[in-house]
This record gives structure tokens, C-alpha cells and sequence, in this order.
């Protein structure tokens, strides 16, 4: 069967003496340095949400907010047994385990207490964010295919590649499909609205997001390997995963954000 063989990668760039600098860590760097980026353009757009200079002090509440929830929501959502057990090592960060429904709630979080302090129109500023996240999301799953993990299931399609964790035979490098789909095909979503005006209707960018994510994360599960530590081989109920369960909610407030948005508008 023909397959192509993963490159082999160090997920270590650079190693001095016990520390090192690694790619995964790189990812989150740069999808939050390109985030705030992108955010501080549109900032500088109408409808002025706030100034590009008081978001600087968003994205240290944001960092926390995708450390340590994505963290939390990785203890509790997947792996919850086994860290009962062992609670310390839910504090080993660096060996991996990061769940994006987790960041995204503790981001959601930081978004309500920053618009709260601050007195910015919450939905207002969560649309303005929720542009710049495609940045992380595309960066975290590249660095999951140098990594080699969170591969595909087994597929004869010629594309398919070995992977060094996943056993003799061809894989789906589905950590691109999901680069793809969460990074380049939701931020182009969100651009395209964007420039349209999607702005002045709060909310409605928001909406979007979450509908697009939801979608693009349970099409990506199609063809991701289900964790087998979780339920009955990787599936929950039926034939759905973890990934696809809690994206459901997601859908679902992202139409009736979107529904909502669509009521009412901005006055300019």
C-alpha cells in the first residue's frame, strides 16, 4: 500500500541543557501574537470598540484564559479518572493535554470580566476576538502534526502517512484537515463577514465563529483517531466523539447569536 512516511521532525527546536524551546509552545506564541494583531487592526476600524492601546491589556487575560482553561477543560472533559488518581500531574503542562472547548470557555471568561471592568459592550468586543482566534487554532494544529499525534484514522487514500505512534499502516494526517478547515477556511468566514459589516450587527461575528468551529471540529473528528481512553474506544454515543459532543453547544448558541444579530443593528 502506498504511504507516506512523516518527516521526521524534533517537536524540541531548541535544546539548552534542561530547557528547551519547543514547537507546540511556538504555536501558541504565535497564534496569540498574530490574534492580537489581527484584533488591533480591526480595533482601529469603526465601530470603535475600544482603543488598539486598551486591548494590549486583553491579551494577558486571554493567555490565562487559553493556559489554564484549556488545561482544566482537558482534566475534566477527557482524561478526569486518571487525573482523580494522580492530581499532580495535571500541573505537567509541558507534557502535553490541552482541550480547545476548555481555552475557549476560559477565554469567554476573560472576554465577560475585561468587557465588565472596562465598560465595553461585550458581544461588541467578543465579534473583534473572535477574528483573531482561526491565528491559534491554525498554529496548535500544525504543531500537533510536528508532534506527531493526534493523527488520523487508518485510510487508503494516497495521501495517507505512517505515522511514528500510530502503528504500521497509512493514516489520515488529519491535524491538516483540521489546520484547514478551524484556521484558514473559519478565518476567511470571518473575513469576508467582517468586511461586509458583520460588525455592525454585535453579536453576529461571535455567532459565526461558534457555528463555523463547531462545524469545521466535528467534520475534522470524521477522520481523527478517537481517544481510546475515553468511553467505548473513542465514541460516546454511537458513532460520536468527544470533539463532536461538545461542539454541539456550541452550533447551537452560535445560530441563535447569529438569529439575534440578525434583529438588530449597530447605530452607526
Amino acid at each position: 500500500m502506498f504511504a507516506l512516511i512523516f518527516p521526521n521532525i524534533d517537536p524540541v527546536l531548541i535544546q539548552i541543557g534542561p530547557f528547551g524551546i519547543r514547537w507546540y509552545a511556538l504555536a501558541y506564541i504565535a497564534g496569540i501574537v498574530l490574534g492580537w494583531w489581527w484584533c488591533k487592526r480591526l480595533l482601529a476600524k469603526p465601530p470603535h470598540v475600544t482603543t488598539p492601546e486598551a486591548f494590549d491589556d486583553f491579551v494577558l487575560w486571554a493567555t490565562l484564559g487559553i493556559v489554564l482553561g484549556g488545561r482544566t477543560g482537558y482534566v475534566l472533559f477527557y482524561r478526569p479518572d486518571f487525573y482523580v488518581d494522580h492530581p499532580l500531574e495535571a500541573l505537567k503542562v509541558w507534557q502535553g493535554g490541552m482541550s480547545f472547548h476548555g481555552g475557549m470557555l476560559g477565554t469567554a471568561l476573560a472576554i465577560v470580566l475585561f468587557a465588565w471592568r472596562r465598560k465595553v459592550k461585550l458581544l461588541a468586543l467578543s465579534d473583534v476576538i473572535a477574528c483573531g482566534v482561526p491565528f491559534g487554532l491554525f498554529f496548535g494544529r500544525i504543531a500537533n502534526f510536528i508532534n506527531g499525534e493526534l493523527w488520523g484514522r487508518v485510510t487508503d487514500v494516497p495521501w495517507g502517512m505512517i505515522f511514528p505512534t500510530g502503528g504500521p499502516l497509512p493514516r489520515h494526517p488529519s491535524q491538516l484537515y483540521q489546520a484547514s478547515l478551524e484556521g484558514i477556511v473559519l478565518f476567511l468566514i470571518l473575513f469576508v463577514a467582517e468586511r461586509a459589516g458583520a460588525r455592525q450587527r454585535p453579536g453576529l461575528l461571535t455567532g459565526l465563529f461558534l457555528i463555523g468551529y463547531g462545524m469545521a471540529r466535528s467534520t475534522g473528528e470524521l477522520f481523527r483517531q478517537p481517544d481510546a481512553f475515553i468511553g467505548a474506544g473513542g465514541f460516546l454515543i454511537g458513532d460520536l466523539t468527544m470533539g463532536q459532543l461538545l461542539s454541539a453547544p456550541m452550533i447551537i448558541a452560535g445560530i441563535y447569536l447569529v438569529v439575534r444579530a440578525r434583529r438588530r443593528r449597530e447605530p452607526a
